[in-house]
């Protein structure tokens, strides 16, 4: 591993930021820290950089122990959500700072600022400064200054989030680019989903400072281990349904009887969730057989909503719990009776102690 954090925990007061987090990160991989503001990302990101010193647990670094070192003793480049550029300082005079730190030649210091800006394509920029510069210029500049030095571990802190969405989607493309022509093992951090999945080769999702999911991206989102998970990665579903029967799992879901193949071993009477995206529903005419064996449900259209590339259309079923449909055209009309088929085969059904078992 290139960088391991161990049994990291962490508070501020009587206030607890993160406990027990573990992971690490292979040499050349892209790893997504992903959750929802406060979960303890930023203290993940401290902890790293040697800027906090965690109450227990430790950091490695290509498996030294550097839990107790400062910063300027690690081979962390960091690009922090905020701009850190000097305004004082042109583009090379930025890019050659943490070089300087490091007493590299100046000849070679030379060379190596030219490299990383031609690597992010900048190399007629260097003279310029970055009131000069675009907002996309600018991360590009942070980048190349975090990687000129060429670290163990590139640790990027929410780097598109103040960034306009066409260009965050141009910038994601570079930082892949960059990640890949380089080989750096590099750390993602950030709460966006869409740019954690495009980005990772793994994910690691937290919440409420501990950490809830560890796996590829698709995995997560296909078989979620946790009703979190389930909701915060992309759009779920969650119905609510209780346990009738086992062997197999039968529950009562939408006002009616579901039978699944697989589930939590639980007995009768438990209540459980059962999550199904958006994309695995699908909307049918009322008192018409739907082809297979999906649990259907029956419902009247709420709300339609054109969001460009589909329909979202939201139909409350019989117990009144609400399901979102995505559809690619000729979506019903609010208030229209409709069905509405689950694959049964996406359907996450989970327990109350957050198990879960993909049924098959």
């Amino acid at each position: 591993m290139i960088l391991e954090l161990e049994g990291l925990r962490h508070r501020y007061g009587e206030e607890l930021a993160i406990e027990d987090v573990s992971f690490g990160l292979e040499e050349g991989e892209l790893l997504g820290l992903l959750g929802p503001s406060g979960c303890g990302k930023t203290t993940i990101v401290q902890a790293i950089a040697g800027h906090v010193r965690p109450t227990a647990g430790r950091v490695f670094l290509r498996g030294r122990d550097v839990t107790g070192e400062p910063p300027e003793t690690r081979r962390v480049g960091i690009v922090f959500q905020r701009s850190t550029l000097y305004p004082h300082m042109t583009v090379g005079e930025n890019v050659a700072y943490g070089l300087v730190s490091r007493d590299v030649d100046p000849d070679r210091r030379g060379a190596l600022v030219e490299e990383y800006l031609e690597l992010v394509d900048l190399h007629g920029r260097r003279e310029a400064y970055p009131s000069e510069l675009s907002g996309g210029q600018r991360r590009r500049v942070e980048l190349a200054r975090a990687l000129a030095p060429r670290p163990d571990v590139l640790v990027l802190d929410e780097p598109l989030s103040a960034l306009d969405r066409r260009l965050r989607r141009q910038l994601r493309g570079e930082i892949a680019r960059i990640q890949r022509e380089t080989g750096v093992t590099t750390l993602v951090v950030t709460h966006d989903q869409e740019e954690a999945m495009a980005l990772a080769d793994r994910l690691v999702v937290m919440n409420a400072g501990r950490v809830v999911g560890v796996d590829r991206p698709r995995t997560l989102y296909e078989s979620p281990p946790t009703p979190f998970v389930a909701s915060f990665l992309g759009r779920s579903n969650a119905l609510p349904a209780t346990v009738v029967g086992r062997h197999p799992l039968s529950v009562t879901l939408g006002g009616r009887e579901v039978a699944f193949d697989d589930g939590p071993d639980v007995p009768a009477g438990t209540t459980v969730s059962c999550h199904v995206r958006p994309e695995d529903v699908s909307i049918h005419p009322p008192h018409v057989a739907v082809p297979g064996t999906d649990p259907v449900l029956s419902g009247e259209v709420r709300h339609v909503e054109d969001v460009g590339r589909r329909y979202d259309v939201t139909v409350a079923v019989e117990t009144g719990d609400e399901l979102l449909v995505e559809t690619s055209s000729d979506p019903p009309a609010v208030g229209d009776r409709v069905a509405v088929a689950l694959s049964g085969d996406r359907v996450t059904v989970f327990d109350d102690g957050s198990s879960a078992a993909e049924t098959s």
